[in-house]
């Protein structure tokens, strides 16, 4: 799995990161969408409170402004069913009653007048001077009231034009007109009763609803969606504002919203009884939206608060889920790195407190394996030894006697004696009080030692070159590897040349390695059995030690590791070089216990790591 990681290139990012980093967005998503949705709560309630607000306006003007339209029906009903009817206008009239009226309302009205079908004026009051070319019957209001005589009729504002004023001032009314039947010697005909009613008095009214905020007003529209009154009703007669009042007809009584000229706005409406006029409210969003500008800020203030708190929680408890799982990491870690008696952490939740005496426990239980792997490892390696030196012994050791024994019958006493001596040296090498690492000084002795009982026993049939640098004799090497080497050269390569036999020992240091090459002028070998000599089970045939350049090989990298050990050249009719790969380590005592790896020292080290 590790080896897939790195084969990705894919980075790993740290646990308390990732934990800190999703809360914080989850929270902070959370947070966000329940800030919207409490501002958007708060947006509607106070749309709404607008409309309400609005909708209460508009029914206290409704209500006044009905007020004010039932007193004028009051008055037309009064002067129609009180006067009209009970006057013959062959012998009565109207003028005494109809001024009566007027002084007790002239606060309200302009004048009242009556007019015959044929648009004759019967009586008028305060004035009766009329104006030339009137053309009576050609006027709205009176062509309404005779159209429609069942209803009431009111227009919009507009100036009073019927009657000459002394004062010369000119009066804005709103008319309120009705079809009346009127009596003449006993018989009947159709007019109309008109009474203008001072357009100053529906102003005050709507007045009240408005303020100076140009973006909340109320404005009158008559049913055709005419203006009868707006706060800016001026600038709108000059073409210098527009209102959407024609839109404004077509809606029905309650909240509606609309985009007039790049403005979204809440019109909210009311109608007027009798009229079909409407009162309309107009409530730009943008002064909700400078409602709201401290509220947004708040909201802001106190989101940005939270989500800073909620940071901060995060990042602590992140770290408390965290910081066992690093700190039991870094013991695994340090495991990996090759400290085979690591502190692993045993804490945190009970979840990471389980899971680290369980990695104890099987740290525990892998060194000890481990151990018991060395130590029969070890077993293995002595068993080895013990089958080379017992191979050695037995054939060696038979025909060196032998020899020696013959050089004594000879009275070659020197000779026998030489041979004495380098047979002790050579087993006393062989031994080395059961070492198995030994410096390169003493594996070269023992080379020499042997071969110099070999040249003996074969009357010096080859010649021998040792060439070894002075800064490898102190140097760590497993014991008995070159002399089987130099057995294979003897009995493979050399044997049988007659005198023209040549065996070369080299020793050298190449970078932080270093190098013992066997090299012999022999026979050489195929390419093929080259490959098969280093091979795991090889079948190729052996002689002489019978241990062969495996067990050597396989002792080598057993000690040092799989990059040493064992390299073969040879080249048929031309001789063979075998060249013996170490790690440049300088022998000591130190270093001969740590290579040899006693089981007891380890065990050892152990008790006292866990004791600390």
């Amino acid at each position: 799995m590790r080896r897939l990681f790195q084969k990705k290139d894919r980075k790993v990012l740290p646990i308390q990161l990732i934990i800190s980093v999703s809360f914080t967005i989850v929270s902070i998503c959370c947070m966000g969408i329940l800030g919207i949705t409490l501002y958007q709560f708060l947006v509607q309630k106070m749309e709404d409170m607008t409309i309400e607000s609005s909708e209460q306006i508009l029914d206290q003007t409704a209500i006044n402004l009905e007020t004010y339209l039932r007193n004028m029906r009051r008055i037309s009903d009064t002067m129609y069913y009180s006067v009209i009817k009970d006057k013959d206008l062959a012998t009565d009239t109207m003028a005494e009653e109809m001024n009566l009226l007027y002084e007790a309302n002239k606060d309200n009205l302009i004048s009242i007048a009556c007019y015959t079908n044929a648009g004759e004026l019967v009586a008028a009051i305060p004035v009766s001077a009329e104006k030339e070319d009137l053309h009576i019957i050609q006027q709205e209001w009176f062509t309404d009231a005779m159209e429609r005589m069942e209803n009431f009729h009111f227009s919009t504002p507009h100036v009073q034009n019927l009657f000459d004023n002394t004062s010369y001032r000119y009066y804005w009314v709103v008319s309120l007109s009705r079809a009346v039947e009127l009596t003449n010697n006993g018989s009947s005909r159709l007019g109309v009763l008109l009474v203008d009613m001072n357009y100053s008095s529906i102003e005050q009214l709507l007045q009240k609803a408005n303020t100076d905020n140009s973006m909340e007003y109320v404005y009158l529209i008559d049913r055709e969606g005419e203006i009868i009154y707006h706060p800016r009703q001026k600038l709108i007669y000059m073409n210098l504002y527009e209102e959407n009042n024609r839109k404004a007809a077509s809606y029905e009584d309650g909240s509606h919203q609309e985009y007039f000229q790049g403005d979204e706005r809440l019109i909210t409406v009311k109608t007027v009884s009798y009229t079909g006029w409407k009162i309309v409210s107009v409530t730009s969003k943008r002064s909700l939206n400078m409602g709201l500008t401290e509220t947004r800020l708040f909201f802001v203030m106190l989101m940005l608060l939270t989500m800073l708190m909620i940071i901060v929680i995060n990042q602590l408890v992140s770290s408390s889920i965290a910081k066992p799982l690093q700190r039991l990491n870094e013991s695994v870690k340090e495991w990996e790195a090759g400290n085979m008696n690591p502190k692993i952490y045993v804490g945190g939740f009970s979840e990471v407190e389980h899971l680290g005496k369980t990695l104890r426990s099987t740290v525990a239980q892998i060194r000890q394996l481990m151990d018991d792997i060395l130590v029969e490892q070890e077993e293995k390696r002595k068993s080895e030894l013990d089958a080379l030196q017992s191979q050695i012994n037995p054939h060696f050791l038979y025909n060196t006697l032998d020899s020696i024994v013959w050089m004594i019958e000879g009275e070659r006493y020197d000779d026998a004696v030489f041979m004495v001596t380098q047979l002790a040296s050579l087993f006393r090498v062989s031994l080395s009080r059961g070492k198995t690492i030994i410096q390169v000084s003493d594996e070269i002795r023992h080379a020499k030692n042997y071969m110099n009982i070999q040249k003996i026993r074969y009357k010096n049939a080859f010649t021998v070159e040792f060439q070894i640098e002075e800064k490898i004799l102190e140097c760590c090497t497993v014991k008995l590897v070159i002399q089987p080497l130099l057995e294979n050269a003897l009995y493979y390569g050399v044997e049988g040349m007659d005198g023209d036999g040549e065996i070369r020992v080299r020793g050298y240091q190449k970078g932080e390695d270093l190098y013992i090459e066997v090299s012999d002028n022999g026979i050489g070998m195929p390419k093929e059995m080259v490959e098969q000599l280093l091979a795991e089970n090889n079948h190729v045939p052996k002689k002489g030690s019978g241990v062969g350049l495996i067990n050597v090989h396989n002792r080598l990298r057993l000690r040092f590791g799989n990059s040493y050990g064992l390299e073969i050249e040879s080249i048929p009719d031309e001789g063979t070089c075998v060249r013996i790969h170490l790690p440049y380590i300088i022998y000591s005592a130190e270093t001969q216990r740590r290579l040899e790896g006693g089981k007891q020292k380890r065990q050892e080290g152990d008790r006292s790591s866990e004791e600390t």
